[in-house]
C-alpha cells in the first residue's frame, strides 16, 4: 500500500480506502461488512469513510459493530463522519452550529469511537454563514471530537472563504475536500481547485472514481439487473446514464475498455489508476458490496506504472474533456 500525506497535515492516509456510500445498510449486513473491512485493512488500508446521510444512519452503525467485532487498534485507522443530512426534521439539517454538534455526537455513537479523525460537511448550507460553521467546527476540535474537518462538493470560492474566516478570528481551517473525481468528472479538482492545493495545501479525499460503476466496463452492453443503477431511491443514477449524455459517455468507456485490454488491464484498474496519478488526490475511496469486487480494486496500485505518458494521452483523446488550466495574472 502507497500512503499520502492528507494535503499539507501530518496525517498520512493510504492511496485506497474504502467507504460505504450505497452499500454498508444497504447492500451489505454485518457479517459482509466484517470481511470487507478485514480485507481492506489487511492490504494496508487505513481509512474509512461514512456518513450520517448514508442510511440514515444504519450505515455508521454496522461500519462501528464491525470494527468494534474486529477489534481494530484505534491508533492504527482513520474514520470519517459527513454532517448535513441527519433526518427529516428542520433542526437535523445543514451545518449551523446546533446541527454540527449534533452529528458528532451522534456519529461518535454509532461508529464507537471517541473521536472522529475526519468530518466533513457534506454540502455547502446557503441559510448557515461560513463562519458559523468554522467556529463549530474548530470548536469540536479543540474538545478534542475531531481530529480534522473538510467539506464536500463545495466551491473553491466557498472553500476560500472559510479559510479566510479562520485566519481572521485564529480558528482551525478545513484541511481536505470530498469530491467526485473520475475520467469522466474532471473540472472541479484539475481545474477549479488548482490554486488551493498551492495557497492551503488542500488534501482530497475522491468519491466516485468509477463513475458508479460505470467505469467498471460492466453497464458496456446494458445494466445488469443486481446492479445499484436499479436499487430502489437511485432512480436518479439511472436517468444519468441512459440520458443522450449517458449515451455519449458509455460509448468514451467502450474505447477505453478496448485501450485497457491493449495493455493487459481491466478498464476498472486504469480508471482507479488514472485517479492514482493525480498528486493532489490523497485518497481513493473505493466502494464495495462484494469481496471479490474489493479484492480486485485493491489491486488497481499494481496498474499505475502501466500508465506511462504514451498511454496516457491515448486516454486524453478518447475522454477530451482536459479542463483548461486556471488563468494566471501577468502571464
Amino acid at each position: 500500500m502507497e500512503y499520502r500525506r492528507l494535503g499539507k497535515a501530518g496525517l498520512k492516509v493510504s492511496a485506497l480506502s474504502l467507504g460505504s456510500w450505497v452499500t454498508f445498510g444497504k447492500q451489505v449486513d454485518m457479517r459482509d461488512a466484517k470481511t470487507l473491512l478485514k480485507t481492506a485493512y489487511d492490504a494496508g488500508v487505513n481509512f474509512f469513510d461514512n456518513a450520517e446521510g448514508y442510511e440514515a444512519g444504519e450505515s455508521e452503525k454496522i461500519m462501528g459493530e464491525a470494527i468494534a467485532a474486529l477489534g481494530l487498534p484505534r491508533d492504527t485507522f482513520a474514520v470519517s463522519s459527513k454532517v448535513f443530512w441527519g433526518g427529516d426534521k428542520q433542526m437535523q439539517l445543514g451545518v449551523n452550529a446546533k446541527h454540527v454538534r449534533d452529528a458528532c455526537d451522534a456519529a461518535l455513537t454509532r461508529l464507537k469511537v471517541d473521536y472522529l479523525d475526519l468530518f466533513f460537511c457534506h454540502r455547502p448550507d446557503i441559510d448557515t454563514p461560513i463562519e458559523e460553521t468554522v467556529r463549530a467546527m474548530h470548536n469540536l476540535i479543540q474538545q478534542g471530537k475531531v481530529m480534522y474537518w473538510g467539506t464536500s462538493e463545495w466551491s473553491a470560492q466557498q472553500i476560500t472563504e472559510a479559510h479566510m474566516v479562520a485566519r481572521a478570528y485564529g480558528l482551525t481551517p478545513p484541511t481536505m475536500e470530498q469530491p467526485q473525481y473520475n475520467l469522466l468528472h474532471r473540472d472541479k479538482v484539475e481545474s477549479e481547485f488548482a490554486p488551493l492545493y498551492e495557497n492551503f495545501g488542500l488534501g482530497t479525499t475522491i468519491w466516485s472514481p468509477l463513475a458508479s460503476g460505470m467505469l467498471t466496463g460492466k453497464y458496456n452492453d446494458g445494466i445488469p439487473d443486481d446492479s445499484r443503477l436499479n436499487l430502489p431511491g437511485y432512480e436518479w443514477l439511472k436517468d444519468l446514464w441512459t440520458s443522450d449524455d449517458g449515451k455519449a459517455k458509455l460509448e468514451k468507456i467502450r474505447q477505453l475498455t478496448a485501450l485497457a485490454d491493449e495493455i493487459g488491464i481491466s478498464v476498472a484498474h486504469l480508471s482507479l489508476a488514472w485517479c492514482l496519478k493525480n498528486p493532489n488526490v490523497s485518497t481513493v475511496i473505493l466502494g464495495a458490496s462484494r469481496l471479490s469486487q474489493l479484492e480486485d480494486n485493491l489491486a488497481s496500485l499494481d496498474a499505475v506504472e502501466k500508465l506511462t505518458p504514451d498511454v496516457m494521452e491515448k486516454i486524453e483523446a478518447i475522454v477530451a474533456n482536459k479542463p483548461a488550466a486556471p488563468e494566471r495574472f501577468g502571464q
